[in-house]
């Protein structure tokens, strides 16, 4: 095949460190905006970027050449240092951990809705629920002595 063709979206989720509830309405928009355009700074794509007080739900695109890992260390690392910046808050830091779960092109609609409706959601279930369900569904091992 003479070109390379590529549908390689990750649903990436990140919760602050201990699951403090500091990304305050005030300003979470601009950090989801901020994510977005780190994003765009790694020549991937932001599809949706939501979530709550206590983390982040990222839909993006990525490319051949990226390396999740990298990409993640990226993100945290860079929005960590623009929090501190803009926003003042010094005890905001990442968890050092990170939920990717691939999604198909068929179910690219489904995950903005979900992602559009966090705050709704998480009326209902804890982060730890919602991550636990994640990785039931996505058919992931885990020893939760681990998880928090």
């Amino acid at each position: 095949m003479p070109s390379t063709h590529l549908s390689l979206h990750y649903h990436l989720i990140f919760s602050t460190k201990n699951r403090v509830g500091l990304i305050i309405p005030d300003w979470r928009g601009r950090l989801h905006a901020y994510l977005g355009g780190i994003m765009n700074e790694l020549d991937g794509v932001p599809e949706k970027i939501g979530g709550v007080e206590d983390h982040v739900h990222l839909l993006v695109g990525l490319r051949a050449t990226h390396r999740l890992a990298d990409v993640l260390k990226d993100i945290k690392g860079s929005s960590s240092k623009w929090v501190h910046d803009e926003i003042k808050c010094r005890e905001f830091s990442w968890q050092e951990g990170y939920g990717a779960f691939t999604v198909s092109a068929s179910q690219l609609e489904a995950v903005k809705r979900y992602i559009d409706h966090q705050e709704e959601h998480h009326r209902k279930k804890t982060f730890q629920e919602e991550y636990l369900e994640f990785l039931r569904q996505s058919g992931v091992e885990y020893d939760e002595r681990y998880l928090w």
